[in-house]
């Protein structure tokens, strides 16, 4: 072995030391894999991404290669069971939580709007928004009260009455509802985030779209109020640029803001995390503004 040779693998064995060990919820996800295969491709990060079903594993690990089966968790968050969580929580520096509730047609159409109408077939709301990231915050708290928590949420929880809180809520025959009313349901998360104690950083991105991301400007704002443009939408790979910005700038930790992205070719493209979170100021959502379930 050479005296180069030597030091290459002195200095592999102190990144790997010091590496940020990541619990990554969601990465079958699209947003969630976004994060993860970011987070296996830099140097300095031990990335550890959870799945709910065995399928999603053999599909993600198409992706990434088998190589990195050991970087992939069947795990479901919503169980009673949080032993699972709290081991995979274990010596963990931060937690992603990218998992959310995800609608999708019910074949049925809305007598009153002429519309399809949708349902979440894989969970409700209140059981992946609400008890699922419950139970991530509590197994992060009981592992250390360190764990950095950046939590993906969404824009439109100040509006109780957003067009999302409609998708899977039913009219029961005594007037009430049950189902639906997902921001609500984040919004609690958010707020059993806040008092947890933890150091957090909590995301809202606008509409989301399936677009190459590290192409706009983006613009930071609060309460769904973004200065500087009317667009709403935002690609998920920005998300994920500015989710993981937040691991590695501690400015980012205590903060709760909306985020969205210019069109392509309008503004300056963001490169500068920092700088970004800087135009927002001291300004964090008011979470007395919206309602919580």
């Amino acid at each position: 072995m050479t005296k180069y040779s030597g030091l290459l693998l002195l200095l592999s064995g102190l990144t790997n030391c010091y590496a940020m060990r990541v619990l990554v919820t969601g990465a079958g996800g699209q947003t969630g894999k976004h994060i993860f295969q970011k987070l296996l491709a830099r140097p300095g990060y031990v990335p550890i991404g959870t799945v709910r079903s065995e399928a999603s594993r053999v599909a993600l690990l198409e992706e990434i290669g088998q190589d990195k089966a050991e970087s992939v968790a069947l795990c479901d968050i919503t169980g009673e069971d949080t032993s699972t969580l709290e081991g995979l929580l274990k010596d963990c520096d931060a937690l992603m939580i990218c998992t959310s509730a995800k609608p999708a047609p019910t074949g049925e159409i809305n007598n009153e709007t002429k519309r399809p109408m949708f349902g979440f077939p894989n969970g409700q709301p209140e059981l992946v928004d609400w008890v699922g990231q419950k139970n991530l915050i509590d197994a992060a708290k009981k592992a250390s009260k360190d764990v950095h928590v950046v939590l993906c949420s969404s824009m439109g929880g100040t509006n109780p009455n957003n067009s999302l809180n409609a998708l899977g809520r039913v009219t029961n025959a005594d007037g009430t509802t049950t189902g639906g009313d997902i921001l609500k349901w984040k919004r609690k998360a958010e707020v059993y985030l806040k008092d947890s104690g933890l150091p957090y950083t909590i995301v809202h991105p606008g509409g989301l779209l399936n677009e190459a991301g590290n192409e706009r400007e983006l613009c930071l704002g609060v309460d769904d109020k973004i200065p500087g443009t009317t667009n709403n939408s935002v690609p998920r790979e920005d998300v994920a640029n500015v989710m993981i910005a937040a691991l590695e700038d501690a400015k980012y930790r205590g903060r709760s803001f909306d985020l969205v992205s210019k069109p392509v070719g309008e503004g300056v493209i963001t490169k500068d995390y920092g700088q970004l979170l800087a135009s927002l100021g001291g300004n964090n959502c008011d979470y007395s503004l919206g309602e919580i379930a």
